[in-house]
């Protein structure tokens, strides 16, 4: 969609070029606000495609059980300091 605007934005400095009086003031202020128009809707897709998606954040609840396994790996290593082997899986 923010391509159009380019477009556009494009179109009306073209026929700014071709008018005259105050017209080209008019053309002008309108193909700054499609070229200003753009530039947003560009910028706005380039922070979306690179932002994370919510079903990928863990719950509070994900993070708990994640943080309890952790802490009994920690726990089983600090109990056998000289068999590594011995961690419980995940």
């Amino acid at each position: 969609m923010h391509w159009l605007y380019l477009f556009i934005a494009m179109a009306l400095l073209l026929a700014a070029s071709k008018a005259s009086g105050w017209l080209v003031v008019v053309l002008v202020l309108a193909s700054l606000v499609g070229f200003i128009a753009w530039m947003l809707g560009w910028v706005s897709t380039r922070i979306s495609s690179g932002a994370r998606n919510d079903t990928q954040i863990i719950s509070p609840e994900e993070m708990r059980r994640l943080r309890e396994q952790a802490e009994a790996r920690k726990a089983a290593a600090q109990s056998n300091p000289g068999n590594p082997g011995s961690e419980p899986p995940p």
